[in-house]
């Protein structure tokens, strides 16, 4: 493929695709005519997702659990013979509070969707991509700017995302001669329901708590089909999309 050679439609798995951004970018790439496995939770949501869309398949899956993830990349290279791009977006929030004040279990839960999941998906995505002819795919993680610049009292989450800059810079050294190009999304304020609360009250680092300017996620959708439209040819090791106005650097 030259650069003035149209995409060819790419088979994409989209983790966390039953709600929020993972439901947006979902819809982006089955609007630009590519063939999406949805993976998450929730079959019913998932069902929403893929509604009204051919070309959209899903996938009951837990990505803290490495069966079910193996299940996820093996039925969709069943269905499809090959994967294209890996959108790792599935993740939570986790527990408000000070390295002190989180318990074991809250933090586990992090880490294992966060973290753990991000892994397990990578790790079955790079597999299949290294294997496949023609060699090589796109996988995009989903950060955070918490990767960068914490909220308060935000240390489960900030850990994990910082985790997610380590595996992004790995995979990007270890897999580039491979075929492999590998891209940390790192989102502000995008207008889901699991940041519902920072467009109304969100906690600043002085104490108080003020409404922050948010986004449509449409914007970080076509953002990163964007991204997956690129030859393999182009990395793009990180991409921020942010609410212009938002409180940031130095959270201030």
């Amino acid at each position: 493929m030259t650069i003035t050679d149209p995409p060819r439609p790419s088979v994409a798995v989209v983790t966390g695709a039953g709600s929020g951004l993972g439901r947006a970018i979902a819809r982006a790439l089955l609007d630009d005519g590519h063939v999406v496995v949805l993976a998450g939770r929730t079959r019913a949501s998932l069902e929403d997702t893929a509604a009204g869309h051919p070309r959209a398949h899903v996938v009951v899956t837990d990505v803290t659990s490495a069966p079910s993830v193996r299940n996820l990349f093996a039925s969709a290279r069943a269905l499809h013979g090959r994967i294209d791009v890996l959108i790792n977006n599935a993740g939570i929030l986790g527990p408000q509070g000070a390295v002190d004040e989180v318990e074991d279990g809250p933090w586990h839960d992090v880490l294992a969707a966060n973290v753990t999941g991000s892994f397990l998906c990578a790790r079955e995505a790079a597999r299949i991509m290294k294997d496949q002819r023609p060699q090589g795919g796109r996988i995009i993680n989903n950060g955070s700017l918490s990767a960068h610049v914490p909220r308060p009292r935000s240390v489960a989450y900030t850990v994990s995302k910082h985790a997610i800059s380590g595996l992004t810079a790995s995979m990007n050294l270890d897999l580039r001669d491979h075929g492999i190009a590998c891209t940390q999304l790192d989102v502000g304020n995008a207008a889901t329901a699991m940041t519902s609360g920072i467009g109304v009250r969100a906690l600043q680092p002085d104490g108080t708590r003020q409404s922050e300017p948010t986004i449509d996620p449409l914007h970080v959708a076509r953002s990163v089909a964007h991204v997956v439209s690129l030859p393999l040819e182009v990395n793009v090791p990180s991409l921020t999309v942010m609410a212009r106005a938002m409180p940031y650097a130095g959270r201030g």
